[in-house]
């Protein structure tokens, strides 16, 4: 395997114990896949952080948000035949699924892109209303001009879709609501216009004709999403054989648009690798890693909450330099850089 990434020797940078629980009763289970952006000249992370109630003998406890925003727990016998508790992230009842954390969205800023920390006069962001029940997830941040632009995960039991908020100061943000309705999930916009469109990647699914691919969508305003375009398939037989998603916005460079994405096997091992997408029709794939150019290693990225996983939706661009924060084994955050120019070397 060709792992090109060099990880921060300060690996893991965040773990759950780092942060405080957002909600009384519950506890910071894992920490997962921030999304990463430059403001007032600190290095920000929008963390994901899952969050359940503290665990009894013999039952399992998870929380929901009911109609009016306020939080439910709910609590099942494990000996109860009608549970089925096979996945640690998602367990069924009675023929109805149910996430077994909560997340939400928490800023944490940082002078030297190391150590971060958290300010509490910013925002927690969490879910609101009925698409949102369930929590929200793996958000991607975009900036174009003064505005920054969240696309995120909306979890309820109607499915998992494609939420919308943005900002210009982190105080008060703007909902624009379901963008990309389910299932679909792993939207990153790209950061400026292609003539006068704006694109998008995302990763709508299906259980039968099809899978997870990564899609190519265009819109005239950020909000109305059409002209979907398939750009990318799971690949059998190789690392990225059983689902393939967008990380972070594509990065453009003269040989083109590189997309950082991430690609998991049968087994659920989940590596990264890029894409290079044509400058002026993103929806033209130039060049694709053959093999990842970075996979679960280390053993904080190898056992976790859900082990064998390296994940990452937000990067940070300097000259040839992209460095990544990603969650590794859906718990701790990480980091690690790259040289563009050698993982463009690699698509050669």
């Amino acid at each position: 395997m060709a792992d090109i990434a060099k990880r921060f020797v300060e690996n893991p940078i965040l773990k759950p114990a780092d942060i405080r629980p957002s909600l009384d009763g519950m506890k910071v289970e894992c920490l997962l896949n921030p999304g990463v952006f430059r403001f007032n000249d600190k290095t920000w992370l929008l963390l994901r952080v899952a969050e359940r109630p503290e665990q009894k003998p013999g039952k399992t406890t998870l929380p929901i948000l009911d109609a009016q925003g306020e939080l439910q727990i709910l609590e099942f016998d494990n000996s109860d035949p009608k549970l089925n508790r096979t996945d640690p992230r998602v367990i069924g009842y009675g023929g109805k699924d149910y996430l077994t954390t909560m997340s939400h969205l928490r800023l944490v800023a940082s002078d030297d892109g190391i150590k971060f920390s958290e300010n509490s006069t910013y925002p927690v962001l969490f879910g609101h209303g009925e698409l949102e029940s369930y929590g929200i997830e793996d958000c991607r941040v975009v900036q174009i001009g003064e505005t920054y632009y969240l696309t995120f995960t909306q979890v309820s039991e109607h499915g998992v879709g494609v939420g919308l908020r943005s900002t210009t100061d982190w105080r008060k943000l703007r909902q624009h609501g379901m963008i990309l309705p389910p299932h679909n999930k792993d939207c990153a916009v790209f950061e400026q216009l292609i003539g006068d469109k704006y694109y998008a990647l995302h990763r709508p699914s299906s259980q039968f004709i099809g899978g997870n691919y990564i899609w190519l969508a265009e819109s005239p305003d950020l909000v109305h999403w059409g002209q979907h375009r398939c750009i990318a398939h799971s690949r059998p037989g190789m690392w990225d054989a059983a689902r393939v998603g967008a990380g972070a916005a594509p990065i453009r460079t003269p040989a083109g648009w590189l997309e950082i994405y991430h690609g998991a096997d049968a087994q659920n091992r989940y590596c990264l690798g890029a894409l290079l997408l044509d400058l002026e029709s993103p929806w033209k794939v130039l060049a694709r890693s053959k093999e990842p150019i970075m996979e679960p290693t280390a053993d904080y990225e190898r056992t976790g909450f859900f082990g064998n996983v390296v994940f990452t939706n937000g990067h940070v661009v300097d000259g040839d330099k992209l460095t990544i924060y990603y969650g590794a084994s859906d718990s701790v955050i990480c980091g690690a850089s790259f040289s563009i120019q050698q993982i463009l070397q690699t698509l050669r």
